[in-house]
């Protein structure tokens, strides 16, 4: 049975969660607007806010839902932290106050169940406790996210691995104590078997950051970039710095992306839902050729669109988490695939309607709309290509077929027709009965 039901004591969390974000922690959304200022433990300033609003989330036990209670969390299924996200959706900040930002997050996952207990004690409890940031380090220049095209190499010399290549779009890179590089370890080996992950420390020589990218809303002149463009030249690491065994990188990838799409995918309804809000109160508030915008047909058509494509999405996501909750591990990945491409779609859709309903305004800074509608070719990429997941959703889907087994499709007319008549011949042919049928 589908049951997407809230208890009333999660339910009250939820309530205090929601004014909270609002009250407390958008205010740092307009305070450290920068897309590197949630990651920058050196921003004494923003960390003095930050501090007391990650204490008030702990007492409310809500720190680190994604995870379990032997790493400090309440251990939420799927669908809780799924009502959580639609929160935290509506400011960049919260993840960061709530313990649960990307790509932390995931790399916390990695950590707990492929790291020695010293690279947990030096790592990963810090990251749990938010006291340092890492970075995911796995897509390189020529190849993308594809890991069939990845060059970046480590190879064995003795008690250490030595790491040389180049990735791209390594976020966080300039701030993080710590990272997980992907690199191929057997070239010769089946596509999904080249791949290995290393845990590498930032201040590890070798590392070079040839230059921070900045993305659509982060200005160059400002070094406002946070997606490192990163060389590693010969950088070494013990044996025990790889995370699984040889060529388990791929299957240890895998491992936190899961989720992370469902969080991902949450957070958009929690964004576009505050976006639908804003959309609503100036439909009500502008008037225009002696109207308000609201009895325009047009704008109540963006409003409807707008509020059906949002609870259409919400639920996918919603029975996404509640596969995962309940079948067994991958049964939820077509689901998954699901919610990852239509994220990019909701947001952009639902985004662009509440900036044309705003007007000029709508275009600048002095509203959030253009900078979270800059975000969507971001979401249709983070995570993998849209292309990449619309495939993976056919496929899967089409396992549940066969071909026809003759030269009509199966659905044709004259054979079925024909197997009616057989099927009801002696009511048919009964000439005491009225009634005509099918020539």
């Amino acid at each position: 049975m589908l049951d997407y039901s809230i208890e009333p004591e999660f339910q009250a969390k939820l309530d205090w969660a929601t004014e909270f974000v609002r009250t407390e922690v958008e205010p740092l959304d307009l305070l450290f607007p920068h897309g590197g200022d949630p990651y920058d433990t050196r921003n004494e300033k923003a960390r003095a806010i930050l501090k007391p609003l990650q204490d008030k989330v702990r007492e409310q036990g809500l720190w680190a839902c994604h995870l379990g209670p032997e790493l400090g969390g309440p251990g939420y299924g799927q669908v809780k932290l799924a009502y959580l996200n639609e929160i935290l959706g509506r400011s960049y900040w919260a993840p960061t106050v709530f313990g649960t930002a990307a790509p932390d997050t995931g790399n916390a996952e990695i950590l707990a169940m492929f790291g020695t207990t010293e690279q947990q004690a030096l790592f990963l409890q810090p990251l749990l406790d938010g006291e340092i940031v890492s970075t995911f380090s796995m897509t390189e220049p020529q190849g993308g996210a594809d890991p069939k095209e990845f060059v970046c190499r480590a190879r064995q010399d003795g008690d250490e691995w030595v790491i040389d290549g180049e990735k791209w779009f390594s976020s966080n890179a300039r701030y993080a104590a710590f990272l997980l590089v992907m690199a191929v370890t057997d070239a010769e080996a089946a596509p999904h078997r080249r791949m290995s992950i290393f845990i590498v420390p930032a201040e590890t020589p070798g590392i070079e950051i040839k230059r921070n990218v900045g993305a659509m809303d982060e200005r160059d002149e400002l070094e406002e970039g946070i997606h490192a463009y990163i060389r590693y030249h010969e950088v070494r690491v013990p044996l025990d710095a790889m995370l699984g065994g040889p060529g388990d990188g791929f299957k240890v990838a895998q491992a936190r992306l899961g989720g992370g799409r469902i969080h991902h995918a949450m957070r958009t309804v929690g964004k576009c839902t505050r976006a639908f809000d804003m959309m609503c109160e100036r439909a009500l508030s502008r008037h225009t050729q002696g109207t308000v915008l609201a009895e325009k047909q047009a704008v109540q058509q963006f409003i409807a669109d707008s509020w059906i494509e949002l609870q259409q999405f919400r639920l996918l996501v919603l029975n996404a988490a509640w596969i995962i909750d309940t079948q067994p591990h991958g049964a939820a990945r077509t689901q998954i695939a699901m919610c990852k491409v239509a994220t990019a779609k909701v947001l952009h859709d639902i985004i662009q309607r509440a900036v044309h309903l705003h007007g000029s305004l709508g275009t600048t800074n002095e509203l959030p709309l253009a900078k979270w509608w800059m975000a969507a070719p971001n979401l249709a990429l983070a995570d993998g290509p849209t292309e990449v997941h619309r495939t993976t959703v056919a496929k899967q889907l089409l396992k549940k077929y066969k071909p026809a087994d003759g030269l009509f499709p199966s659905e044709h007319i004259p054979p079925k027709l024909e197997a009616a008549r057989k099927r009801y011949a002696h009511i048919i042919n009964d000439d005491s009965l009225a009634g005509g049928v099918n020539a």
